[in-house]
C-alpha cells in the first residue's frame, strides 16, 4: 500500500471540542444543509488578576419552533493539559488520489448545558414522564385476536411420533402370512428397502424385521447398500429375471 500524504498546513488552528446533549444534536441533524442551526454570543468579563469568558449557543428560532427545546445553552469551559490532540480530514486530491489533512488541533473542551427556561422545563417534565411510563400497556380490543399456542414439540419429531402411533395399531398378522407376501414380493423384484416393504406387508417395522433376519440379506455395501434381498436358498426366481 501507497503512502498517503497528510496535509498540515492547518495544525496551528485552534478548535473547541464541544459535547453537547442528545436532542440537541438530533435537531441540528433534522435541519436544512447549510442552514443556520444557532449562535455563539462570547462575552469576556475582566476583574482584577483574572479573566472570565462566557460563552452562550442560541438554537435557530426555526429549530425551537418545531421542536420546543430549549434555546439558549451555556458552555462550561475547560483547558487542554498534557494532551495533543488533533482533528484529521479524510477525502481526495485534485487527481483523485486519497488524501488526509489536519483541520486543527483542540484547544478547549466545552460541554453544552441547556439554561433554565419554560422549554427546558416542558422538556424535562416529558422526560420525566416517558422514564415512569410502563413499557407494556393493556389495550382494550373491539375484536377477536388470532393466537396461537406454544408448542413444546417441534413438526418433525410430531410427525415421528404420530408414525410411532400407526405402526402400533397395525395388527400383527400371522409369521407365515407375512413371510407369503415377502415371497410374492420378492417374485417382483431383488431388492427392497425396509419403508418399501412397511408398505406392502402392513406391519410394524420391527415385528417386520425379526421376519426378515429369518429369510432374508441385509446388504451393507454398494450398490445394493440399506436393501434387503432372499437369501440364497429361499430364491425361486431365474438369473434373468428383473433384479430391480
Amino acid at each position: 500500500m501507497e503512502p498517503i500524504p497528510l496535509d498540515y498546513s492547518n495544525s496551528g488552528k485552534g478548535l473547541w471540542l464541544v459535547k453537547v446533549p442528545k436532542y440537541l444534536s438530533n435537531e441540528w441533524e433534522k435541519a436544512d444543509r447549510g442552514s443556520e442551526v444557532g449562535r455563539l454570543r462570547m462575552t469576556v468579563s475582566k476583574a482584577p488578576g483574572k479573566t472570565k469568558q462566557e460563552v452562550i449557543f442560541e438554537l435557530s428560532d426555526k429549530l425551537v419552533k418545531d421542536s420546543q427545546v430549549p434555546r439558549e445553552h451555556g458552555f462550561a469551559l475547560s483547558e487542554i493539559d498534557r494532551q495533543s490532540l488533533m482533528v484529521f480530514s479524510e477525502g481526495t486530491d485534485a487527481t483523485g488520489n486519497a488524501s488526509v489533512s489536519v483541520v486543527g488541533k483542540i484547544m478547549k473542551r466545552a460541554e453544552c448545558r441547556p439554561l433554565v427556561d419554560a422549554n427546558y422545563l416542558k422538556l424535562k417534565r416529558t422526560q420525566i414522564k416517558n422514564a415512569t411510563e410502563p413499557k407494556r400497556q393493556v389495550q382494550a380490543l373491539d375484536k377477536v385476536v388470532q393466537n396461537y399456542k406454544p408448542t413444546d414439540k417441534p413438526a418433525g419429531r410430531r410427525e415421528l411420533e404420530q408414525k410411532k402411533k400407526e405402526e402400533g395399531r397395525r395388527e400383527r398378522q400371522d409369521k407365515d402370512v407375512v413371510q407369503n407376501k415377502l415371497f410374492g414380493a420378492f417374485e417382483k423384484h431383488q431388492y427392497y428397502n425396509i419403508s418399501d416393504l412397511v408398505r406392502i406387508t402392513k406391519q410394524p417395522v420391527n415385528y417386520l424385521k425379526e421376519i426378515l433376519k429369518d429369510i432374508c440379506h441385509y446388504n451393507v455395501k454398494a450398490p445394493h447398500r440399506h436393501m434387503w434381498e432372499l437369501k440364497p436358498e429361499f430364491r425361486h426366481y431365474k438369473q434373468s429375471a428383473d433384479t430391480g
